[in-house]
């Protein structure tokens, strides 16, 4: 699986954003994708997640309500739409292909900047 994540930016505070993640390769319904963030100098963190088969969707406690994955399967993409963005959520954002809700990503994208000022 290959992924390629894009749609990163420099957004004020209360601003939105849509990533990106296209996927190609193998058939992607057996998955997980996931989103992932890491800031400067922190540890990567769990986003959310959608289950490709169903489109059920899990969300760190940090940004439900904000933040709304989802997916088009014709397209085999699925987005990060981030609304109310907070300083906070600067990082790079990664789109990841795993076989669970937040654990055993075993392919990743590369990451897109995310920067939020206040």
């Amino acid at each position: 699986v290959q992924l390629q994540a894009c749609g990163g930016g420099m957004v004020q505070t209360g601003g939105s954003l849509r990533l990106t993640c296209a996927a190609s390769g193998r058939t992607f319904s057996r998955y997980y994708m996931g989103w992932f963030r890491q800031a400067p100098g922190k540890e990567r963190e769990f986003v959310g997640s959608i289950r490709w088969s169903t489109g059920s969707t899990y969300y760190a406690d940090s940004v439900q309500g904000r933040f709304t994955i989802s997916r088009d399967n014709a397209k085999n993409t699925g987005y990060l739409q981030m609304n109310i963005l907070k300083p906070e959520d600067t990082a790079v954002y990664y789109c990841a292909a795993g076989a669970r809700i937040t654990s055993a990503y075993d392919y990743w994208g590369q990451g897109t900047q995310v920067t939020v000022s206040s």
